[in-house]
């Protein structure tokens, strides 16, 4: 039985479509290892939103590559965003690659395993000299947004992610995807809705809805009802199934937030009170160069719609320090904006010139030494907003789904609040992929720490 290493880069999507790949390769008798040095096939998914993210798969594919010293007959294979901007300019450049699979064509993965070990076994057997041979795979494929459909579930696993569309038409001009993953395109309600029924059958309790402009969804396939657009009606039937706990989403784009989804997280209580915003700056004219279509006035009133709708909410962002052009006085406009609204976390990127895009061609490049003095300032407002945001929390009690050991020490277990906030706490397996209260004892900013006790009684207010 063949043995397959896959590692994951970058977002939740690519781990979605790992999981995908994961269970395809299992139906077709493959066993999973996390341990390289055991495997027959080693697969990368990778990411290309970021110069490092490459950076970092090619390092370790060229690392990988010496395993095969031992094992003439290894599968050395690239997925993913990379492969799909790459191509075959990945298997010329690194001679032991055999398979450079693009974002459309995951479901075709274990198949081209297949037909590479049966090569490499038939080379062997008539001891031949292992010819050159490789499958790459990078074409566009009708129907592709509903591939991404099966799960692999672990014992108690209470949460999982649903791929419900793919691609971006959106063309920000700092951002690859749109030649990586395609143009938008949706898979129908029905679809997502029975695999989410699927799910809960299986004993998930929350579900969180995957796509690059999520909440564009649907908008080329679909109509809108009752004023709703088909974002809205796809929560609103996700909300309905029975026996779901918690739905979520990520990640939006502002412009796709108009008064119906706004008003989605009054109305649907098992909507949690978090929305992972994408800001990337708070001056208005790199925004216009980023080609974003709001304005950062239009950005901060979002905010605040979303806090009257739901008073708890938790707001998360992206923002890009260093773009192109980027003058003081812009850079001093996006920290204004972040110290206004208070963000209860965000990633912070410093610009990363990608291939194949405007930005990447526009002048005015920012050296990368004001690059990280922005970053690491923004870093620090936005530590002293996620320090303030976690101390109000403790001494309550918050509502946790435990999702099982913490990474960092698995003598400790982890959860999330309906605000996305990661608690840790000690407790037993009887807590894994349970809904529950404990009490916030200590914060540390990124992350909340709590006392399982009060599942004996206490009671106290609850919070998210």
């Amino acid at each position: 039985m063949p043995k397959v290493f896959l590692k994951t880069y970058g977002c939740q999507m690519n781990e979605r479509d790992s999981e995908q790949v994961a269970r395809m390769l299992v139906e077709r008798g493959y066993e999973m290892t996390p341990r390289e040095t055991e495997a027959d096939v080693v697969l990368l998914n990778t990411c290309s939103v970021r110069d490092m993210a490459e950076q970092k798969a090619i390092g370790k594919m060229g690392l990988l590559g010496r395993l095969r010293a031992n094992k003439p007959e290894m599968v050395f294979g690239f997925l993913g965003c990379m492969a799909q901007s790459r191509g075959a300019e990945l298997a010329e450049n690194m001679g032991h690659v055999d398979l450079v699979v693009g974002t459309q064509k995951f479901h075709r993965v274990a198949e081209y395993v297949d037909q590479l070990i049966q090569h490499k076994r038939a080379l062997r057997d008539r001891l031949m000299d292992d010819a050159r041979f490789s499958i790459v795979d990078i074409e566009e494929e009708a129907g592709s947004q509903e591939t991404i459909r099966e799960h692999v579930l672990k014992e108690r696993q209470a949460t999982a992610f649903v791929s419900i569309m793919q691609g971006c038409n959106m063309h920000c001009t700092f951002c690859i995807v749109p030649s990586t993953r395609g143009a938008e395109r949706s898979r129908r309600i029905e679809e997502i809705v029975h695999e989410v029924e699927g799910l809960v059958a299986r004993g998930v309790k929350e579900v969180t809805l995957l796509g690059q402009i999520v909440n564009l969804f649907g908008r080329h396939e679909f109509d809108k009802r009752d004023g709703k657009s088909p974002f809205v009606q796809l929560l609103e039937a996700v909300h309905a199934v029975d026996g779901l706990r918690r739905l979520r989403f990520t990640s939006p784009h502002p412009i796709g937030f108009r008064e119906d989804l706004v008003n989605a997280f009054a109305e649907l209580p098992k909507l949690m009170p978090h929305v992972h915003l994408p800001m990337q700056s708070g001056s208005n004219r790199i925004l216009k160069a980023m080609h974003r279509a709001y304005t950062a006035e239009r950005y901060f009133a979002l905010t605040e719609q979303l806090r009257a709708a739901r008073p708890d909410i938790a707001i998360t962002t992206d923002a890009i320090v260093g773009f192109p052009g980027e003058t003081d006085e812009d850079y001093a406009a996006t920290r204004e904006l972040v110290q206004r609204i208070g963000f209860d976390n965000a990633f912070i990127f410093r610009y990363s010139p990608r291939r194949d895009t405007p930005a990447a061609e526009m002048g005015e490049q920012i050296p990368e030494a004001v690059k990280e003095e922005r970053n690491q300032d923004l870093l620090r407002v936005i530590d002293e907003s996620a320090i303030a945001k976690g101390e109000v929390l403790v001494g309550r009690n918050v509502e946790i789904l435990c999702e099982g050991p913490s990474r960092t020490n698995k003598e400790t277990l982890t959860g999330r609040t309906p605000g996305n906030k990661i608690v840790i706490f000690e407790g037993g397996e009887r807590h894994i992929g349970e809904i529950f209260e404990v009490a916030i004892t200590r914060s540390s900013g990124f992350s909340l720490y709590g006392d399982p006790a009060v599942l004996d009684g206490a009671t106290a207010m609850t919070v998210g």
